[in-house]
């Protein structure tokens, strides 16, 4: 493979660098980079080579501290990265799945400070200190458990593959309002989508644990 040449950053051309670089991240790094080490050695100008160009790309760009399911987690990822594929790629938190990528369906959803969010078009960077609740840990809340066991009780499930989805977004309709009406299970449950068609038995089991909410169940 060919050998690239080194980039030199040293005296003006510290200055001049965001003007060579039409990419902003890396006009971003090319500076911090060159700032640092120019601190310790201000007069010598500074040869950076692609392999710890790209490392401090890496360094700077990517370091990520999200806390899922009550454990904070390091994730080295861009800022951009859908949170959905975090969980899933990062974490092997796999229980959240991919439908469409654009806040359609609703298989993706999580919680995010106990608000039903799709993943699929939430950026990590954008998740801060709040708190993500996934399917794998929804039944250590209260309605959570509930609505996991009316969908057991219901039986719910056909072939499954959206069913992380709506449990996540009944959960956090049953923790915001204990006892919805028709039209609030409507409007909370209209972005998940079910293949299957289930729409019948998941109304009923949302119901069901409704009505174990207000036997304090």
């Amino acid at each position: 493979m060919k050998q690239m040449p080194p980039v030199v950053l040293g005296g003006p051309s510290l200055h001049r660098a965001s003007a060579v670089f039409t990419d902003r991240t890396m006009a971003s790094t090319m500076l911090n980079v060159a700032w640092h080490l120019e601190t310790r050695r201000p007069t010598s100008p500074i040869l950076l080579n692609h392999t710890e160009l790209t490392a401090a790309t890496i360094e700077v760009a990517m370091a990520h501290t999200i806390k899922v399911n009550g454990t904070a987690h390091n994730v080295d990822v861009d800022g951009d990265t859908p949170l959905l594929w975090v969980l899933r790629d990062v974490l092997g938190m796999t229980g959240t799945k991919f439908g469409c990528g654009m806040a359609l369906c609703g298989a993706c959803t999580v919680h995010i400070d106990g608000v039903a969010s799709r993943s699929c078009i939430t950026p990590v960077d954008s998740i801060g200190t709040s708190g993500i609740t996934t399917i794998e840990a929804i039944g250590a809340t209260a309605a959570g458990a509930k609505i996991q066991k009316a969908w057991l009780d219901r039986e719910v499930v056909q072939c499954g593959y959206c069913q992380s989805g709506q449990i996540m977004s009944a959960s956090a309709l049953l923790a915001s309002n204990p006892h919805p009406t028709d039209s609030d299970i409507d409007d909370a449950m209209s972005g998940n989508i079910c293949r299957c068609g289930t729409y019948v038995r998941i109304r009923e089991a949302i119901k069901q644990a409704a009505q174990s909410s207000g036997q304090g169940g």
